[in-house]
């Protein structure tokens, strides 16, 4: 067990010290400002959607390893979804992460799930579920056309 929550705390690293699509893509249809003032984290989420497919995604801000790790692998899984199931993966995610909600690991069997996996850990300490969520809240947000801020508060 131990190998394992080195594997993911190395992947969690990476994606924090380098993250993947970080940055305004080229053409954005929606965006949405992210603040978590307990730890300070702040995210910026940029998409661009046609057609009911994200066709691009990006993002800026700082913050923890968490918060950075999970904004960049989000990134990464939902260029190319359609609209459903980013949704779909909103939801799943939460559940994954979220401490009331229910485990839901089985759903994170497909090959595009399973890397979140390794963030499944933050539901053990309440306050970093904030950090690993905020991306995704703030993704939402910019989905659905919401112009004020999303803050974990």
């Amino acid at each position: 067990m131990s190998e394992l929550r080195d594997l993911y705390q190395e992947v969690i690293l990476d994606h924090g010290k380098s993250p993947r699509n970080f940055g305004r893509p080229p053409a954005v249809t929606g965006e949405s400002h992210g603040h978590n003032p307990l730890c300070g984290d702040t995210v910026t989420i940029y998409l661009e959607v046609a057609d009911g497919v994200v066709t691009d995604i990006g993002f800026e801000g700082r913050g923890c390893a968490i918060s950075m790790a999970s904004a960049s692998m989000m990134t990464e899984m939902l260029r190319g979804k359609s609209v459903d199931e980013v949704q779909t993966m909103f939801t799943q995610f939460h559940a994954l992460v979220a401490p009331a909600e229910p485990a839901c690991e089985a759903d994170f069997e497909a090959p595009d799930l399973d890397k979140l996996i390794v963030l499944a850990g933050v539901r053990e300490f309440p306050m970093r579920v904030k950090c690993a969520t905020l991306a995704w809240h703030t993704m939402k947000a910019a989905l659905e056309g919401e112009a004020e801020e999303v803050t974990t508060e």
